[in-house]
């Protein structure tokens, strides 16, 4: 809410964000940082304070309003405030009362009892087994001109014979003996009677307890062992002579029985105050407003909940946001009872919905944060950089909130200032909750694969720098849409000060507005007053408790009891309260002998019987959460490696030893299946992820014969066919069976195939296999069948460029260029093939016989047709361009592609939140990276007709926002599903990375480039030649950064084994953040933080979802879409 106040000086309401560089902004960082690689710890930390919170709540809190223990909340509104006596009210009744005092807390002595019992007896007649009710026939009426009251007069005027305007009752603690001298001097152990006792009715229903009959009370065990002051007190309508003659009596008495008792008479000025008691069962209209304001927050809570890309067990979250709030909720009502706060004024139902409101804002904003991170960063740093940045924020909002909390708690009512309290310490609990237990299980969820990977989505998205020059949708739409979020910024503030105004006008629900103002006005001077009056009376006779405080002790039991005598069916009565007479038996020491207790009694209860117990509580239930977070988490959660792991490289490199001679070829699989091809004649299958388990292929009996050389292989996901192309026959080998398939032989031909690669066909149980060779013959091979069938693309010339789109579900199509230019799309109809020619590209920029190169987007249903300085994006269906991209002269057959997850529009269309293409510059052999986005955030890149009308969410794009990145020297590369690029390269001094081909700059001159580590050197002296390679990686999915990192390939180029090398060998992906090239003889895996080999559809290509960690995982990951695949020998 400060923000809005400072717009006037800001021009904006959105928080500020502290510069990285700030030192409070670099403590909360460093603290993330810290919380995320020692989860253990800084969750132990946060699990053990909320046992020694917790486990005291029981003992501290009680339904019993008679013992030590603070009261619960309960469904009902309770006061006890002062009216101003301008008020223009008549006072329901009349509260009158007399306090006994003996020596300090020394109330229950016989001789001050015995004295109290005569004072009682001179100021209402005999009392002594007091049974006023009397059959109706008998009562017997005083008249107007009486003086003085017989014993039946004053018997037949008690409200037990009817409730009349001269009605009258009392409740005195010599009740508890039936105000009988005898019955007190020949109890030997009046404490206990007291005790046995405090239950005990009057005979008007009103409960004896210890709070309305005693003053400045000490507990021990939750019994009474002590009370400073015996409480006796009338309460009488207006016209009831029992009230008149006991004012003119207690006077008398002030002088009559000066010998014995010192009598202190009420100060001057006021001798009484207007107070209203109330006891307000909660109404349907409250029960209506609180359940309404339940219902928008926890539909609040759902709606962020499903707008979060950023996770994937729900359920979870939801759990870990209820426990915190909740471990807030317990802590604060703890405290509250040790500094004797009483919170029984409020419906119960009150406290937890301030505390959620509150408590969201800041849950929310950091789960935000850590999606706009930097996905390919490790966790650590995530959590660091988003507690960075939102902790300021969320601590300036609890300034405020206390700020506020302390203003309002000095104008409400008692009541509601304990709210108040009460809030104040929810609040700061909360954020120490949240900076500790929901911190430490948000690093756990990113860290895991639950939510690491969608967070990485997410982070796609939410990263797109907004414009602000256009709004093209509505703000509601955008927000219902989960375009934007729904601000919460003063939310919380706004339900706390509306709830703190709507409890304080429950108490004065009856007062017009200014009215009510001006009580809380009144209500800040009252309590000023008061204070003073205490103090004079507290130094005077050294009072445990003044009248006042006395007053606003009484529980709302009593309250109700009181209520139900004089007005059966209000919810609350107004007293004319007088000061009491204080009566001090003389010769009385009150000095004060013990200083009174700083806690609540049942605090020190607690000390001295569950100590012991407490302590090992509090030990067993640490000790269990870290043995449970080290079974659940073991393969993930190491304090000592997650530290080194903060300063360890996102690049790791393995080697893969098995062949003897160079590498040929390699096929890869999601779920970490790899198969190389050795000019030594040795075809390896390996399980990168069981950590390089491999055999060879070809080496028992049941091998077919003539297996080299291999031209080609593929690899088949969904049913694990591995296909190998020989000079005139295709073998198959299965992953999962570790069988020999059926083998189908085809039209010899010894050069390698433009395109080999498996289709799709529902019915058979091999799917077909498809071949493309450069003379233009297409080859379709049905090895379940033993079939061939092979089609011809017209217009015979050597194929210079082909690309396939084997979608599921729909038949495989094959673009193909040739060199004289020309450019056909052949589709599979039934058993046959279709060709046609594509005519795409501007005359001005289409030249005759130019080389043209072909790449298939998937996921899209599009292809890319590259010349020499344009790109074409076409559609398969239609054969027609939506889009002409602007490029550097483009090295044939250099351009790869990626996007993010696509997503399909309202309109059919095919939308992204962003495009990228990467070539090698003809001339520089310099990496060009072009990336396109939106210009808005509420848009995306659609793929429809660029001449049909565009929905308010597209982005055409002639409007698409373009970044460019060069990256200098790239050697061999690839793109990660995820969209991270990885590549090998010589190491050169060179400074490799500019944002404009022809005005390199330094890296560190970038804003949003963060380089994590870049080796720059050039190669030492003692440096082997075939030891100068050197793995790099760059994201620009980071949004207000990108992430360039390289590491050296051969960590220890003696030990790697590898033959002398010059060029690389061949490269591919595997798993979802993982490649592999070849190395002369070795096969170097190169990850990307880390890989989990997972099979299911969540990284699949140009997801923009890479699965990083900064750490290694010590045990295997779990497959989780499918069972391991077995194998059949490890060598």
């Amino acid at each position: 809410m400060i923000w809005y106040f400072l717009y006037p000086f800001r021009g904006t309401t959105e928080a500020p964000v502290l510069d990285s560089n700030h030192p409070l902004r670099s403590f909360f960082a460093r603290y993330g940082r810290y919380a995320a690689s020692h989860v253990l710890s800084t969750l132990l930390i946060s699990v053990a304070v909320a046992a020694i919170l917790i486990y005291p709540f029981p003992f501290l809190y009680t339904t019993d309003f008679t013992n030590s223990a603070s009261s619960l909340p309960r469904h009902v509104w309770t006061d006890a405030h002062i009216l101003d006596d301008k008020t223009a009210c008549e006072p329901d009744v009349i509260m009158r009362s007399i306090w006994i005092h003996g020596s300090y807390f020394q109330a229950l002595d016989k001789d001050i009892l015995l004295g109290a019992l005569e004072l009682q007896d001179q100021l209402l007649g005999p009392t002594i087994d007091f049974r006023p009710r009397q059959e109706p026939d008998s009562l017997e009426l005083p008249t107007g001109t009486t003086k003085h009251l017989t014993l039946k007069q004053r018997d037949s005027l008690h409200v037990s014979n009817g409730l009349t305007n001269a009605s009258w009752f009392f409740h005195s603690p010599l009740q508890y003996w039936s105000c009988s001298s005898d019955l007190i001097e020949r109890d030997p152990h009046i404490l206990a009677t007291v005790n046995q006792r405090k239950n005990q009715p009057t005979s008007v229903n009103v409960t004896l307890r210890h709070s309305i009959v005693f003053s400045g009370k000490r507990f021990e065990d939750r019994q009474l062992v002590a009370a400073d002051a015996l409480v006796i007190t009338l309460i009488h309508h207006r016209d009831s002579p029992v009230g008149s003659l006991w004012q003119e009596r207690v006077q008398t008495l002030a002088n009559t029985m000066a010998h014995k008792w010192k009598v202190i008479p009420p100060q001057d000025g006021r001798l009484s105050q207007l107070y209203e008691f109330q006891f307000r069962l909660m109404s349907k209209v409250d029960a209506i407003l609180l359940g309404s304001a339940y219902s928008l927050v926890l539909i609040y809570f759902l709606f962020s909940l499903s707008k979060l890309r950023a996770v994937k067990s729900k359920v979870g979250l939801m759990v870990t946001v209820v426990a915190q709030i909740a471990l807030a909720i317990i802590s604060s009502f703890t405290i509250c009872a040790i500094f004797k706060i009483d919170l029984s004024k409020i419906p119960r139902l009150g406290y937890p919905v301030v505390v959620f409101s509150m408590s969201l804002e800041n849950i929310f904003r950091l789960i935000n944060s850590v999606i706009l991170t930097p996905s390919e960063d490790s966790t650590s740093n995530r959590i660091g950089h988003a507690f960075g940045e939102t902790a300021p924020i969320a601590l300036a909002s609890v300034a405020q909130n206390l700020l506020i909390l302390y203003g309002l708690s000095r104008v409400v009512s008692p009541g509601v200032s304990a709210f108040c309290t009460f809030a104040a310490i929810a609040i700061v609990f909360d954020f120490f909750y949240l900076s500790t237990f929901f911190l430490t299980v948000l690093s756990v969820d990113v860290r895991r694969t639950e939510l690491s990977d969608a967070l990485a989505k997410a982070s796609i998205r939410s990263n797109l720098l907004p414009h602000a020059g256009s709004t093209h949708q509505a703000w509601l739409d955008n927000m219902l849409q989960g375009k934007i979020a729904m601000s919460t910024r003063i939310a919380g503030t706004v339900v706390m000060v509306g709830f703190v105004l709507i409890a304080q006008w429950h108490f004065f629900e009856n007062e017009s507005v200014i009215k009510t103002l001006h009580n809380l006005l009144q209500i800040a001077r009252n309590q000023d007053d008061l204070r003073s009056l205490q103090s004079r009376l507290l130094v005077e006779v050294h009072q445990a408790r003044s009248p006042t405080s006395w007053l606003r002790l009484q529980d709302h039991e009593t309250a109700r009891e009181v209520i139900n005598i004089i007005k059966p069916s209000a919810h609350s009565y107004t007293a004319r309260v007088f000061d009491p007479y204080i009566f001090v038996l003389k010769g009385s020491d009150r000095m004060l002998s013990v200083q009174e207790p700083l806690f609540s009694p049942a605090i020190y209860d607690f000390v001295r019987h569950q100590l012991t117990p407490f302590f090992i509580t509090t030990l067993v239930v640490t000790a269990l959460v870290r043995l449970l977070m080290n079974y659940l988490l073991w393969d993930q959660l190491s304090e000592a490696d997650d530290h080194n792991a903060t300063q360890d490289s996102l690049l790791s490199v393995k080697t893969l030893h098995g062949h003897h001679l160079d590498v040929a070829l390699l096929t890869a699989s999601s779920d970490g299946h790899l198969v190389s091809v050795g000019l030594d004649r040795i075809i390896r299958v390996w399980n990168i992820k069981e950590g390089g388990c491999n055999y060879i292929l070809g080496g028992d009996k049941t091998s077919p014969p003539a297996l080299f050389p291999v031209l080609a292989i593929c690899m088949e996901d969904e049913f694990h066919w591995l296909a190998l192309l020989t000079v005139d026959r295709v073998l198959l080998w299965n992953l999962v069976d570790l069988r020999w398939g059926p083998s189908i032989k085809v039209e010899p031909y010894r050069h390698k195939p433009e395109v080999f690669f498996f289709g799709n066909d529902d019915d058979a149980a091999i799917p077909p296999i498809i071949l493309v060779r450069r003379d233009g013959v297409i080859t379709e091979l049905r090895p379940g069948l033993g079939e061939s069938s092979s089609y011809i693309i017209p217009e015979e010339s050597v194929v210079a460029s082909v690309s396939a789109l084997a979608e599921k579900a729909f038949p495989p199509k094959i673009m193909a260029s040739s060199r004289e230019g020309q450019v056909r799309l052949i589709t599979q109809e039934g058993n046959d093939w279709v060709s046609s020619a594509v005519k795409v590209g501007s005359p001005h920029f289409v030249r005759e016989r130019e080389f043209v190169s072909i790449q298939a987007l998937p996921e899209l249903s599009f292809f890319l047709i590259t010349r020499s300085q344009t790109v074409d994006l076409v559609d398969s269906q239609t054969q027609r361009a939506i889009y002409t991209f602007k490029v550097d002269p483009i090295l044939p057959k250099t351009l790869k592609a990626f996007h993010s997850r696509p997503r399909r529009m309202r309109c059919g269309s095919v939308a992204l939140w962003s495009f990228t293409i990467a070539y090698l510059n003809a001339y520089t052999r310099d990496l060009v990276v072009q990336t396109y986005s939106p210009q808005n955030e509420d848009e995306s890149l659609c793929f429809c007709d660029p001449e049909s009308p565009s929905r308010k969410t597209c982005c055409p794009w002639r409007r698409a926002k373009e970044t460019r990145r060069i990256i200098k020297n790239p050697g061999i590369w690839l793109a990660l599903p995820s969209g991270i690029m990885v590549g090998v390269r010589k190491k050169t001094p060179q400074k490799q990375f500019t944002n404009d081909p022809c005005h390199p700059l330094p890296p560190s001159q970038f804003s949003g480039l963060r380089n994590r580590r870049q080796t720059l050197e050039p190669p030492t002296p003692t440096q082997h030649v075939h030891d100068d390679w050197e793995v790099w990686m760059f994201s620009h999915f980071g949004g207000k950064q990108d992430t360039w990192e390289t590491a050296p390939l051969c960590v220890d180029a003696e030990d790697d084994g590898h033959l002398f090398v010059t060029h690389l060998g061949p490269m591919a992906n595997v798993g979802s953040s993982s490649v592999v090239v070849g190395l002369s003889n070795v096969i170097k895996v190169i990850t990307v933080g880390q890989e989990r080999f997972e099979t299911e559809d969540v990284t699949g290509p140009g997801s923009g979802v890479p699965a990083v960690s900064s750490r290694r995982r010590k045990g295997p990951s779990s497959l989780r879409a499918r069972p391991p695949v077995p194998f059949k020998k490890c060598c």
